[in-house]
């Protein structure tokens, strides 16, 4: 494995990242993303080959993280799809649940779904829990294929009634379906078998929703990398994982927020054990990027995982990496609201035009416009090793704003966009951590993306973190678990029952299909590992929690790990008995990250120093340090700050670094200020 060439490619709102191993060496490639993600994701290859002088036919695997299905949600810019449901279950997409956006908001409304009510047929069939009750009419199913073919549908979801415990008359609608039309179906059995009807649609839909541009993307960039001569990519999964693309083009909706896991697997990997070094139970892991901050937790050395989350209102119930995301970003443009508050985001310069700095025509001050003028970066600093700034039009930008604001000045202006951000920011972190009963004290957070390491020991100060890992790859550490990251297949069925009564033999053959399921989808079978895992709930509960249940299913071990489980989440247990929900198989063939190697090609003297302001806005004559030429073992106290093309670190007075053998930059508070606090 170390000396294969392998490559990693992630999309960002922003930038394309691009992470090239040879060996042990890494070389790193950023360029603005396009329209066309996959244009940019070619020229990034092609610098980063250019730069390692690889031939891109030499590199053995490429694997891929994008934004398209995330995009597509976003900007409700996926197909014209159509729903095919049961006989007065028409309006599950709106009904949905009956809790409120916001709770106090008089006027909240809901998002409108990506179906609307024209498009949504009804076919006179119905199955139980326990098997189909009426068969399906074949003649109505082909009258709805002509409905659909009138109202030119792009897509097709199917989502029957209870299709999750007996598929036969979903499986029959998809067949005509399919014979009738030519556009994708997407089945609710395929696509997510397990109870709760509201949820099963939404997934399906989104499914059907983004299947066509994932199939149109991946199509144009497997034929890209073909021209270029690169093998097929695999791509990053929600769930953390990798599969190919033929197995993605059939399950589009586990593309849903591609990059920040891919993001989440390579802070695991970078910081490696510094939870062990430092006394932590885990890391958070905030990625933040051009338009957007991302955060997620690690624990016992896994990424927390979710089976219930939402993208733009949309429900998505397949595992995924449990990532909160704010819309604060290098990019974030600062406003002032009618009350004369000043706002960071969620609105964007992206790439084009950028931040006024970029002196690509952007006029509107950014989250970036601020850090220039505070002097967190510099007039000299190539952004991506190539891109120089406009000073004089980050302070006019930032003049504007404090006129605006009535602030004093554009340093006065750039404090309060940097703290604003800084505020969004760490009220996600918060969201991932205290409001799940986790103790952020207790954890390190690791920090990367293009402006990740400029805000996060100021996160960290305002959080109680005691310690800031900035991995060497931060600015393109998203790329970096492209390489770092398992293949990973999930399965899920429902089986509804109480533990005392279940049959372990008929709950061996659920799992049994569900491992062939998993399987079939690996590359190399033989090389997967299964893990076995079941939801359980106290009866009367609506909500479960997941237990591993070993390879044989003992019904009382299983009870005794919920048990655990529920006390470790909730602080408590209960007598009361315990249901089985859902079984769930993941298989996964483990890929190492690739070894690097780090040598420090300077003497770790700095290379300028400027006025920045920390604190209040107070001045500090800051040292300002080229990273690769900071060796290992190296220490520096704050204020500082370490420069390297994809990304800039900031040390704030009362603040050490420390350099570790792998290159990681270890960010801790000096011994005073911790025991002031």
């Amino acid at each position: 494995m170390a000396e294969r060439i392998r490559l990693g490619a992630d999309v960002g709102g922003t930038f394309t990242d691009v992470v090239l191993a040879t060996g042990d060496e890494l070389v790193t490639a950023k360029v603005p993303s396009t329209e066309d993600q996959s244009v940019g994701v070619v020229e990034g290859v092609r610098k980063a080959c250019d730069a390692a002088g690889v031939d891109p036919a030499d590199v053995e695997e490429f694997t891929h993280a994008m934004t398209v299905s995330v995009n597509a949600l976003l900007e409700r810019a996926g197909a014209k799809t159509a729903l095919v449901t049961t006989e007065g279950f028409r309006d599950v997409l709106e009904i949905g649940r009956q809790d409120r956006p916001s709770l106090y908001d008089l006027s909240a409304t809901r998002p409108e779904p990506l179906v609307p009510r024209r498009r949504r047929f009804e076919v006179g069939e119905r199955a139980a829990p326990d098997g189909v009750t009426d068969p399906i009419e074949e003649h109505e199913v082909r009258e709805v294929a002509a409905r659909i073919r009138e109202c030119d549908a792009e897509s097709v979801a199917v989502s029957l009634l209870h299709a999750y415990a007996d598929s036969e008359n979903e499986e029959r609608v998809v067949e005509v379906l399919e014979e009738e039309l030519d556009v994708p179906v997407s089945a609710s059995h395929e696509v997510l078998a397990e109870f709760r009807e509201y949820e099963r649609t939404s997934t399906t839909v989104v499914d059907a929703y983004v299947t066509p541009a994932i199939d149109r993307y991946l199509g144009r960039l497997a034929e890209r990398a073909a021209d270029a001569g690169l093998p097929a990519p695999l791509v990053m999964q929600a769930n953390g994982g990798i599969a190919s693309v033929e197995t993605v083009r059939e399950h589009a909706v586990t593309t849903a927020m591609s990059g920040p896991a891919a993001g989440v697997v390579g802070a695991n990997a970078a910081a490696g054990g510094v939870p062990d070094e430092r006394g932590l139970r885990g890391l958070v892991t905030f990625d933040m990027g051009g338009t957007s901050s991302d955060v997620s937790l690690v624990r016992d050395g896994e990424a927390e995982r979710t089976t219930d989350a939402a993208i733009n209102g949309q429900p998505i119930r397949t595992p995924m990496v449990d990532v909160t995301t704010v819309g604060a970003g290098g990019g974030s443009i600062a406003w002032v609201d009618e009350g004369g508050a000043l706002r960071v985001g969620p609105r964007s310069a992206g790439a084009e035009p950028g931040p006024a700095c970029y002196g690509k025509g952007g006029t509107e001050p950014t989250v970036t416009d601020a850090n220039l003028v505070l002097g967190y970066i510099g007039e000299s600093t190539a952004l991506g090793g190539e891109l120089s700034l406009d000073a004089d039009a980050a302070h006019d930008a930032l003049a504007g704003l404090a006129e605006e604001a009535g602030l004093a000045g554009p340093a006065a202006a750039a404090r309060g966009v940097y703290r604003v951000a800084n505020a969004n920011m760490a009220r996600a972190i918060r969201s991932a951590t205290v409001e799940r009963g986790h103790d952020p004290r207790e954890f390190g957070l690791v920090a990367f993306g293009g402006a990740g390491p400029m805000h996060a020991v100021a996160l960290a100060d305002d959080l109680g973190i005691g310690t800031v890992v900035v991995p060497l790859t931060c600015g393109v550490l998203s790329a970096y678990g492209l390489l770092s990251a398992d293949e990973q297949h999930d399965a899920v069925r429902t089986h509804r029952a109480s533990l005392s009564e279940v049959d372990p033999e008929a709950i061996e053959d659920r799992f049994a299909d569900l491992e062939a399921a998993v399987l079939a989808d690996a590359r190399d079978p033989e090389a997967a590992t299964v893990r076995r895992r079941a939801d359980l709930r106290y009866a009367g509960q609506s909500f479960e929690l997941t237990v591993d249940v070993g390879d044989a299913f003992d019904p009382e071990s299983v009870r005794e790990r919920f048990h655990a489980a529920h006390t470790s989440t909730y602080g408590y247990r209960m007598d009361d008995p315990v249901d089985l929900v859902n079984l769930r198989v993941a298989a996964t063939a483990a890929r190492p990250a690739p070894p690097t190697r780090y040598a420090a090609d300077g003497e770790g003297a700095p290379t300028e120093t400027r006025e920045a302001r920390f604190g209040d806005g107070e001045r500090y004559e800051t040292p300002v340090y080229d990273r690769s030429g900071l060796a290992p073992g190296t220490t520096l106290g704050g204020p500082a700050v370490i420069e390297q093309a994809e990304s800039t670190a900031v040390v704030p007075p009362a603040w050490d670094g420390r350099v570790r053998d792998d290159g990681a930059l270890v960010l801790t508070e000096a011994d005073d200020a911790e025991a002031d606090r």
